[in-house]
C-alpha cells in the first residue's frame, strides 16, 4: 500500500503538470508544441465580402442573395458610379491609446498600434494588433450586401477633419463616404474615445434611387491563420475566431475546423458578438441586444479566415436613409473592462474548463493588486491566502505523510525480511498499518481536492494581460516573460528537490529514482515559462515545505533529508 500511495501521489503530480503543459495546447486548438511555419498569406486584395461564406455553411441558407455578392465584389464594384472614382488612400489617426490606419477602400481598419503596450519581440516598438502587410493580414471590414451596393472593396472618400486627439478632447471621428452604387450611398463614421479600446462605428445607408431597397450590413474580422508575432514557441494559447450568444454561450473554433468546413456555431441570434482571439488581446464586433443577426465563419483564401455577422438594415424608401450602430473592440483582454462592454465579452480571456474557479481567483488577485500595487507581490499574497484557506487539508495530508515516515523503517525492515514472500509481505504491511492507525491513502485525497484550484490560478496568471511587462523586483522586469537569468527556475527546482528529500524514501529502488527524476524533468519546462508562473509555483513550494516541516516536528518526526542512493 505504501508503494501504491507513492505511485498515486506521483500520478497526481504528473497529472497536474501535464495539465499545465499539454492540456492548454490541446484544449486551445494546438496539436504540437513547436509549430511549423504557416503558408504565406494571400494578398488582402483577394478578400471577398462576408457573403461568400454561404458555400461553407457558415451563413444561413436564408441569406441566398449573399451567395451572389462575390462576383459583383471581385469584379471591382463601382462601375455604375457616375462621378470620377475616388482615389484610394491611407488615413492615419492617433489617440492617447491608438495609432490607427484606415484604408479608404471600404473605409476599413487595417492597422491598429496599441500605444500603451510594447511588442514582446522588440520592446522598443509598440504592439500591433491589426495589420495588413506581406507578412500579416488582420483587418476589420464592413459593407452592404443584398444588391450591387457598396462593400469593403468600394473605394470611398475620407471626409477632411482632425486626425489626432488633442489634449482636452474626449473623442475623435473619421468619416468615409462611398460613391452611389446600386442607388445606395454608404456613410461610415468611426468614433474613437479617449482611453477606450471600443470604437463606435455608425453605418448610414442613403437610398438615392427611385425604388425601395432592403440591404443587409455585414461586419467581419479577417485574419491569417499564423501564430501571432512574438508568441512563445515553447507554449501556446488559443488563436482563432469565436462567437458568443445567450443560447450557446462562448464558442471558439480552430482555423483547422474552418479549413475542413467543420465549424459548428450558432447561426442566428439577437444578441452576442463575433471575435478574433489571441494571447492577451482580442477584437470583436458588437451589436445592441435585440438586433437580428446571422453569424458566420469561413475560409476567405489560402491561410485567410473570417468571422462575422450580417444584420438587416430594413427597407429604405427612395430619398430616405437608415443607420446601424455597431462597436468594434480591439485591445487587451482586461477582464474588468470587457465585462462592462458586453455580456460574455470577458470570456475571450479564455480559462477553459476551469472558468468557474478562475474568475473568482482573478477577482481576488485584482483586489490584492489594488492594495499592494505590484503584480508580483500580489501573486505571492494570493498563494499565501490559498495556503491559509487549505491549511487544514494540507495539515491532514502532511500528518499522514509524517506517520508514514515514522513507520517507514519498520516497513523497510519487513519488506527486506519477506522479500521472497510477497503475499505474506502484503498481509504484514496491512497489519502494521492497522496497529499504527495509518491510512496509506490519507495524504492523497486532500492534495487531489486542491489541484483544480491551483491549476485554475495557473490559467489566471497565464491569461492575464496585466502580467505583460509588469515588473516585480530587481531583475524581473516582465512577469509574462521568462526569467532572463533563470534564478526563479533554479530556485523552483531546488525547492522541488527539497520537498522530495523531506518525504520518506520509498523502499523500492526504482521508485526512489523516479522520486528524484520527476521533479528534475518537470522543472526543465519552467526555465521557459513566464516569470509570474514560476513565481507562483515557487511560492507554493516554499509554503508547502514550511508547513510540512512544522507538522513533522510537531508529530515527533524531525525533518530528515532522504538523499538519493543511486547505484
Amino acid at each position: 500500500m505504501n508503494d501504491i500511495r507513492r505511485t498515486i501521489l506521483w500520478v497526481i503530480f504528473g497529472f497536474s503538470m501535464v495539465l499545465l503543459w499539454d492540456k492548454w495546447q490541446l484544449h486551445n486548438g494546438n496539436k504540437a508544441t513547436f509549430f511549423p511555419s504557416a503558408p504565406a498569406v494571400t494578398a488582402p486584395a483577394a478578400t471577398g465580402p462576408a457573403s461568400s461564406a454561404t458555400g461553407a455553411a457558415s451563413v444561413p441558407v436564408a441569406n441566398a442573395p449573399v451567395a451572389a455578392a462575390p462576383q459583383g465584389v471581385t469584379s471591382v464594384p463601382g462601375q455604375p458610379a457616375p462621378a470620377a472614382p475616388a482615389v484610394r488612400e491611407r488615413v492615419e489617426v492617433t489617440t492617447d491609446v491608438y495609432r490607427l490606419t484606415f484604408d479608404s477602400e471600404g473605409g476599413s481598419l487595417t492597422h491598429a498600434e496599441l500605444l500603451k503596450h510594447v511588442d514582446m519581440a522588440d520592446k522598443t516598438r509598440n504592439f500591433v494588433l491589426f495589420d495588413e502587410s506581406a507578412a500579416r493580414v488582420y483587418v476589420a471590414q464592413t459593407g452592404l450586401i443584398g444588391g450591387d451596393f457598396p462593400t469593403h472593396k468600394t473605394v470611398m472618400t475620407a471626409v477632411p477633419g482632425p486626425r489626432e486627439l488633442k489634449d482636452g478632447q474626449d473623442e475623435l471621428s473619421i468619416r468615409f463616404e462611398s460613391p452611389v452604387q446600386g442607388g445606395v450611398k454608404l456613410v461610415k463614421t468611426w468614433t474613437i474615445k479617449r482611453g477606450a479600446y471600443d470604437i463606435a462605428v455608425k453605418h448610414e445607408v442613403v437610398n438615392t434611387g427611385n425604388a425601395a431597397v432592403t440591404p443587409q450590413l455585414y461586419l467581419q474580422l479577417v485574419r491569417d491563420g499564423n501564430k501571432p508575432p512574438g508568441e512563445s514557441s515553447f507554449y501556446s494559447t488559443f488563436t482563432g475566431p469565436a462567437v458568443y450568444t445567450d443560447a450557446k454561450k462562448y464558442q471558439k473554433v480552430e482555423f483547422k475546423k474552418i479549413e475542413e468546413g467543420k465549424a459548428e456555431i450558432e447561426k442566428t441570434a439577437t444578441n452576442g458578438y463575433v471575435a478574433m482571439v489571441q494571447h492577451y488581446f482580442a477584437s470583436a464586433w458588437l451589436l445592441g441586444d435585440g438586433i437580428q443577426r446571422d453569424l458566420f465563419m469561413r475560409k476567405v483564401d489560402a491561410n485567410l479566415y473570417s468571422v462575422g455577422m450580417i444584420t438587416p438594415v430594413g427597407e429604405i424608401a427612395p430619398g430616405a436613409s437608415k443607420s446601424v450602430q455597431a462597436q468594434l473592440f480591439a485591445g487587451p483582454q482586461v477582464e474588468t473592462s470587457l465585462e462592462k462592454l458586453a455580456p460574455g465579452l470577458e470570456l475571450v480571456k479564455d480559462y477553459g474548463w476551469l472558468t468557474i474557479l478562475s474568475k473568482p481567483l482573478y477577482w481576488l488577485l485584482d483586489q490584492l493588486h489594488k492594495l499592494l500595487g505590484n503584480w508580483g507581490w500580489s501573486i505571492v499574497a494570493l498563494v499565501l491566502l490559498l495556503k491559509i484557506a487549505f491549511y487544514w487539508l494540507n495539515a491532514k495530508a502532511y500528518a499522514s505523510m509524517a506517520k508514514m515516515k515514522a513507520i517507514n523503517p519498520k516497513i523497510t525492515e519487513m519488506r527486506e525480511r519477506l522479500k521472497d514472500k510477497p503475499q505474506q509481505m502484503q498481509q504484514e504491511m496491512m497489519r502494521i498499518y492497522r496497529e499504527e492507525k495509518v491510512n496509506p491513502m490519507g495524504g492523497c485525497f486532500p492534495i487531489m481536492i486542491q489541484i483544480p484550484v491551483f491549476i485554475a490560478l495557473y490559467w489566471v496568471l497565464l491569461s492575464s494581460v496585466e502580467m505583460r511587462n509588469a515588473p516585480w523586483i530587481g531583475w524581473i522586469r516582465d512577469l509574462s516573460a521568462p526569467d532572463p537569468f533563470f534564478i526563479l527556475p533554479l530556485l523552483m527546482t531546488a525547492s522541488s528537490l527539497l520537498q522530495t528529500a523531506l518525504n520518506p524514501a520509498p523502499p523500492d529502488p526504482m521508485q526512489a529514482k523516479m522520486m528524484w527524476f520527476m521533479p528534475l524533468i518537470f522543472s526543465v519546462m519552467f526555465f521557459f515559462f513566464p516569470a509570474g508562473l514560476v513565481l507562483y509555483w515557487l511560492t507554493n513550494n516554499i509554503l508547502s515545505i514550511a508547513q510540512q516541516w512544522i507538522i513533522n516536528t510537531r508529530m515527533g518526526v524531525p525533518p530528515q533529508f532522504n538523499l538519493p542512493k543511486f547505484k
